[in-house]
């Protein structure tokens, strides 16, 4: 199957937009086929695979029944509204309104057409005709059921003449007897073909039945008010064609005539005066209607008529027996054949299949004269051809057939003689697709589908019903009298067999057909309301009336100003109900300007204020206009919707002084507002209208919360709360639920979050119980927002999360489940444990479906990459490398070369930010993201890279390289003018020069990051890097270059700076070195002596024992001091992502 969007009269391919969107709903059903798997096997097909890229579905069939059914269902256009109703968005239902044509277009390869036809469309055959016809030989009658003939006789053609069939049904034109011809004896006068060939009923106006039905449902819709409810599906009936199937699927015969058995014996007199009235009731030639009563009673019902036998049929036989002997002793041959025909019922009701066969025989040559009673006829021959058929003559049964078939080719209600046994009409169908013959198919089809309702078989009903509305589409000729009616007939036998999306196919068929007429669309409307939920399940459970009616629902309105025999003013009545819906749900998928422009056409028609009969009354008009307002309010035209208010008149004005604050509040009157609200809570507290008192109160509540007035505002939303708990009913707890919303974030904003908690769970169980899930998923979104930023507790988080994503997963919200399964991830991760990350996975791993089947490139870029981080963090390294690559791949497939940039850099962070393998960071670092920043000119992230270079190089000892990029970062700190940056990159120049022994460039570049700090200090921390990057420049001169009288210098400095925020291990360590110097290098006891001592009075606060001024000491740690140099410190926070170090330091001195 091949799906294409197309649009216009001329079905041309849509937009590619239009194109793209199938694509991706195509997309989503590859990952989750529970729905279109269940679709095909309604459609007798099995889905294989889905080919989004192409817009191909591949089925495939186990048996011709199915082949014959999906072909079916293709030709009938059913496959494209299927699709439709799976993938399309309920917006589309409504957006189509205003468009010729626009729909899903399906496609199959004609060789695969032409293979699901063989071997059923055997042979060509001939047309049938209809009209007159002129015998071409002269013909003496067989029996009273055929016609005599003399050549040039003209013969009025009965149904039809259909040349695969040996007889035919006519009516002799000079004497005007009815009888079989056979078709080989005449030859054509002239053809006409047929028109109304397949009906038993009139084409015309609405019968007093039909107009009685039409009120019904028009009442039925009128008690629904705004059409919450479903509309009553009512059987359809096509004046006569079907029949009502509750009615006939318990047919219980009228009263007919009832005879009472009298002893009678043979070779007596007095039999003629106990048999008179039997003889007098069977009597005559014609037909009359007490006959087809006794004709289809079974031999049950036959013991019921005749009374006295006390429920022995033996008695009964023997008295018909006898009256039979009377009738043809008196030469009653109508009275006899009839008593036969009785006879033969009761014998094959005994299984005495012999006898009665010897009846039906002696029935049909017992009269004289010609058949006029063509249902009795057909009767005896039903019930001969049975009889045949079970002892095995093929000849005879062949035979009859052939006349049977030409009677119910003539004569229509001749198919309930064949009620208990179909075999014959499917001998006739048989022949007539043999024959390629489609007329003579389609009224097998029809006569077997009427017999099959007639016995309330729904399954058996479907194929013929089926066939025949496909034959009504193809030439020549072949029509219904209404095809909506078989099209809706159909749809209610799909319902009742659970086949939903079958059963909506085919009442769109039927309503958009150009001979539905109102109560087609009625129907057909109410059948989509019955089967909403088995065709949508859970998913749309909140949904009162699908957007699928809106074309319902058009098409009705373009009835009712047409309507024949309602009568009175229910065209106007029953025209706003279906505009009030109609614009409900325009209204509910924010189509405010069709909402706003279906009301004002009913308005403007229907709604004049009148005292006469033609238009609507006042309350029904009030109701419009109410409606308007508050959509003008919605439209934010508030201006707008006064002036339609201004025109409503009630006795009870809540209601308008409730909506006028509104639409004053939207203006930004409040004063005017509040007063509107008041006088609405005085009307309703009046007259006792608690509801819109309630409302009244929470606008009025509201609006004090946007004025300011916290404590007023809360009290009146306090009193909407007390008087909604106690209100019922769902439209209540919707308003209860919002109210409750309000107060809790309220409440939350005052930072009293006990409170505002109970509010929320309180709005979110009463959103539960009104089964609403837009309010439901409106509070759990402020629970989410409550416990990730007002009052953090990551378990309850993810709870309400959870519970967020359920609801999401019911609305088939498959983008925002996605983002929702994301965050759900993220929560577990941060709680660190490993039982969490793998939980964090498998939702990971669920939003990534999501992402791959919508499309959302980025999206499943950066969930592949923390699949593949959270695989690190669990230690399973053999997996994170494929992850990140995908992700990669995933990534360069957008183009975004910015996008990709990002990708690479968070790639490398994985193992960044890890205590284990950092080292494969530098490859995403250094060889993937830099040259794509350097050739974007993305400056920021050059120098954000480079300085995470520095860091990782500088762990791995890579001190050479790393000089490179720390000198890159320099230099972009010195383009951008970031003084903080510049200090950062000096500072790491420094440390590399001081491990590659490069110590007055290290010396240098210290200095040169101390002449950037600004002063004065401002923090303890900036005073301790101070003090460890001249003690750090003391070492390096005294360790390295051996000037002992330099590094007192810088050490003196560390002490002053350590001394300035108190650190005593640090003035320790600088008065010990101190006072090694001064005693062994420069000689000067003095000096020495005073560090000294205060090294003593340090060490003895700090708990240490000995300090030794010995040169060999402080020489003995220079191979430490080497050894641990790489590890001297930078400034707090070290490799930022931003580069930035957060220090503020005052140069107390320079050596230079």
């Amino acid at each position: 199957m091949l799906l294409a969007m197309v649009e216009g009269p001329d079905k041309l391919p849509a937009d590619e937009g239009s194109q793209e969107v199938l694509r991706g709903k195509l997309r989503l059903l590859e990952a989750d086929s529970i729905e279109v798997n269940a679709l095909f096997m309604e459609l007798s097909a099995r889905l294989v695979s889905i080919n989004c890229e192409e817009n191909a579905i591949f089925v495939t069939f186990k048996t011709f029944e199915e082949i014959w059914r999906f072909t079916t269902y293709y030709t009938m256009g059913f496959l494209g509204q299927c699709m439709e109703n799976l993938l399309l968005d309920q917006d589309f239902w409504l957006s189509s309104l205003d468009q010729e044509y626009f729909a899903i277009e399906i496609s199959i390869q004609e060789e695969t057409l032409n293979l699901m036809y063989k071997g059923i469309l055997m042979q060509e055959g001939n047309s049938p005709t209809t009209g007159s016809c002129v015998a071409t030989v002269e013909y003496d009658a067989g029996g009273p059921d055929e016609l005599s003939l003399e050549q040039g006789d003209r013969i009025i053609i009965v149904g039809l003449l259909v040349s695969c069939f040996e007889w035919f049904t006519g009516r002799l034109e000079r004497t005007g007897e009815v009888g079989l011809v056979m078709t080989t004896l005449v030859g054509p006068l002239y053809i006409d073909y047929l028109v109304n060939w397949l009906t038993d009923g009139s084409q015309g106006n609405m019968d007093a039945h039909q107009q009685a039905e039409l009120r019904r449902k028009i009442e039925e819709i009128l008690l629904k008010g705004k059409m919450k409810s479903k509309v009553p599906h009512a059987t359809v009936t096509t004046n006569g064609t079907l029949e009502d199937q509750s009615e006939t699927s318990k047919t219980t015969l009228p009263s007919g005539p009832h005879f009472t058995i009298q002893p009678v014996e043979e070779g007596t007199t007095t039999n003629q005066e106990k048999f008179l009235p039997l003889l007098s009731f069977l009597g005559g030639s014609n037909y009359k209607p007490e006959f087809g009563d006794l004709y289809g009673q079974t031999p049950e019902q036959l013991l019921a008529t005749f009374t006295g036998h006390s429920d022995d049929v033996d008695k009964l036989v023997a008295y018909l027996g006898v009256a039979r002997e009377t009738a043809r002793k008196k030469r009653l041959h109508w009275s006899q054949s009839r008593l036969c025909f009785l006879l033969g019922k009761l014998c094959a009701g005994r299984s005495k299949f012999s006898q009665a066969r010897v009846y039906f025989e002696e029935a049909l040559s017992v009269p004289r004269d010609i058949f006029t009673d063509m249902l009795m006829l057909a009767s005896i021959y039903a019930n001969l051809a049975v009889i045949y058929l079970m002892q095995k003559n093929t000849e005879k049964y062949l035979a009859l057939s052939e006349r049977i078939a030409a009677l119910l080719m003539g004569i229509p209600y001749c198919v309930s003689t064949v009620e208990k046994d179909s075999e014959v009409l499917k001998f006739i169908l048989k022949k007539a697709v043999l024959s390629h013959n489609k007329m003579a198919e389609a009224r097998a089809c029809f006569l077997l589908a009427k017999l099959y309702w007639r016995r309330g078989e729904a399954a058996d009903t479907i194929p013929f019903l089926e066939r025949l509305l496909v034959l009504l589409t193809e030439p020549p000729g072949v029509r219904s009298v209404v095809p909506s009616h078989g099209y809706l007939s159909l749809a209610g036998l799909y319902s009742q067999l659970s086949l939903p999306h079958l059963c909506v196919s085919s009442a769109r068929r039927a309503t958009m057909h150009p001979s539905a007429r109102l109560a087609d669309c009625l129907n057909g409307m109410g059948l989509v309301l019955e089967n909403t939920d088995r065709l949508y399940g859970i998913r749309k459970q909140d949904v009162a009336i699908p957007a699928q009616v809106a074309p319902y629902l058009s098409r009705s309105l373009s009835f009712t100003g047409q309507l024949d025999g309602v009568g009175g003013t229910g065209d106007h009545t029953l025209s706003q109900a279906l505009t009030l819906c109609l614009s409900q749900l325009f209204q509910e998928h924010g189509m405010l300007g069709h909402a706003v422009r279906s009301m004002h056409t009913l308005i403007d028609h229907h709604c004049v204020p009148s005292s006469s009969s033609g238009t609507s009354s006042i309350p029904e008009r009030n109701i419009a206009l109410v409606w308007l307002a508050w959509l003008h309010i919605c439209n934010s035209q508030p201006e707008v919707s006064l002036d339609v208010l201004d025109s409503v008149t009630i006795s009870s004005q809540g209601l308008v002084h409730n909506m006028r604050g509104v639409a004053l509040r939207s203006m930004g009157d409040l004063r005017r507002a509040a007063e509107s609200y008041q006088t609405a809570i005085d009307v309703c507290e009046e007259f006792e209208d608690r509801a819109n008192w309630a409302v009244a109160e929470a606008n009025l509540g509201l609006l004090c919360l946007k004025a300011g007035a916290k404590r007023l505002a809360e009290q009146h939303l306090t009193e909407a709360v007390e008087m909604l708990s106690v209100l019922e009913g769902q439209e209540h707890e919707v308003n209860f639920t919002t109210v409750l919303l309000e107060l809790g974030q309220y409440c939350v904003n005052q930072r009293h979050l006990d409170r505002g908690k109970i509010y929320y769970e309180w709005a979110l169980l009463m959103a539960i119980k009104s089964n609403h899930s837009d309010s439901q998923l409106s509070v759990t979104r402020r629970l989410c927002h409550l416990y990730r930023a007002v009052c953090p507790d990551e378990a309850q988080c993810i709870i309400y999360n959870e519970h967020q994503l359920a609801l999401l997963v019911t609305r088939g919200d498959r983008r925002q489940e996605g983002e929702v399964l994301e965050t759900i991830s993220q929560l577990y991760l941060s709680l660190g444990t490993e039982r969490a990350r793998r939980s964090a996975l498998d939702y990971t791993k669920r939003s990534l479906g999501i992402f791959i089947d919508l499309g959302r490139r980025e999206k499943e870029a950066y969930a592949w990459l923390q699949a593949g981080k959270i695989y690190h963090l669990l230690g399973q390294t053999e997996l994170v490398d494929l992850y990140l690559q995908v992700a990669q791949d995933v990534g360069v497939s957008t183009g975004d070369t910015h996008f990709i940039l990002q990708l690479l850099e968070a790639a490398g962070d994985v193992f960044f930010n890890s205590s284990t393998e950092r080292e494969k960071a530098v490859c995403f670092y250094g060889d993937r993201a830099l040259p794509i920043a350097v050739k974007t000119s993305s400056t920021e992230v050059r120098l954000r890279l480079s300085n995470k270079l520095v860091e990782l190089l500088l762990q791995m000892k890579l001190y050479g390289e790393a000089v490179e990029y720390a000198q890159t970062a320099l230099d972009i700190s010195v383009k951008l003018g970031n003084r903080l940056n510049e200090r950062v990159a000096f500072h790491r120049l420094a440390t590399l020069y001081h491990c590659l022994g490069q110590f007055e460039l290290a010396e240098h570049y210290y200095l040169k990051a101390l002449s950037l700090c600004p002063t004065p200090l401002e923090f303890d921390e900036e005073t301790l890097y101070y003090v460890r990057v001249y003690r750090t420049l003391g070492d390096i001169i005294f360790y390295d270059l051996k000037d002992p009288y330099d590094a007192a210098g810088y050490y003196h400095l560390a002490l002053a700076a350590a001394m300035d925020i108190g650190n005593k291990k640090s003035q320790l360590q600088l008065c010990t070195r101190l006072a090694t110097i001064y005693h062994n290098f420069l000689v000067d006891r003095e000096l020495s002596l005073f560090f000294y001592q205060k090294a003593r009075a340090f060490a003895s606060d700090l708990n240490v024992r000995r300090i030794n001024l010995s040169p060999d000491q402080i020489f003995s740690s220079m191979s430490q001091y080497k050894t641990n140099r790489v590890n001297i410190q930078e400034p707090r926070n070290k490799s930022p992502p931003n580069g930035h170090l957060g220090l503020k330091l005052v140069r107390r001195g320079e050596r230079l």
